[in-house]
């Protein structure tokens, strides 16, 4: 999946609002775009990522409960 980046997107978050997770994901997107970390840690607007497929949803590990 190709993605653009908006305005202060960096990648890790750019996985996370597509795919809802960064865990093992960032790392895959680095090698599926070779030249992604030379445009330094805020990428340019409209960045073309190609963003790796899941092969399974992501796992909730644990609940934060905020209120009693």
């Amino acid at each position: 999946m190709t993605v653009y980046s908006q305005q202060g997107d960096t990648l890790d978050l750019l996985c996370q609002r597509h795919l809802g997770t960064t865990r093992r994901v960032t790392e895959k997107a680095l090698q599926l775009n070779p030249h992604l970390a030379d445009k330094g840690p805020v990428l340019p607007l409209g960045t073309a990522v190609l963003l790796p497929e899941l092969s399974e949803a992501p796992a909730i590990t644990s609940h934060i409960q905020l209120w009693d």
